[in-house]
């Protein structure tokens, strides 16, 4: 995904989740860093479910995170009911 800096919007991760898992009930948290390591406890932000995608709003206009231009890699957690706590490279997005 590509958008500028100037631009305020949703940063979508899309999930399949381990069958029987309610989505809804699972925090999940979006992390985009622009650095090869896995993302530390600071750098996770509260993203929300909406219809099974997460989202996390990004940019100069009331997002969690503004972000200059670069390329970052997207990460995703969620913690579903059992034994699991899934983290997850997600993909990359550059800011230009």
């Amino acid at each position: 995904m590509v958008i500028p800096a100037s631009s305020t919007e949703y940063v979508h991760v899309p999930v399949t989740a381990p069958a029987g898992t309610d989505l809804a009930s699972s925090p999940v948290k979006i992390a985009i860093v622009a650095h090869g390591d896995n993302p530390t406890g600071t750098e996770w932000q509260t993203a929300e479910w909406v219809d099974g995608v997460a989202r996390l709003l990004v940019g100069p206009d009331g997002g969690a995170l503004t972000l200059t231009r670069s390329t970052y890699r997207v990460w995703i957690t969620f913690d579903p009911p059992g034994a699991e706590n899934l983290v997850r490279l997600a993909g990359s997005l550059t800011i230009s």
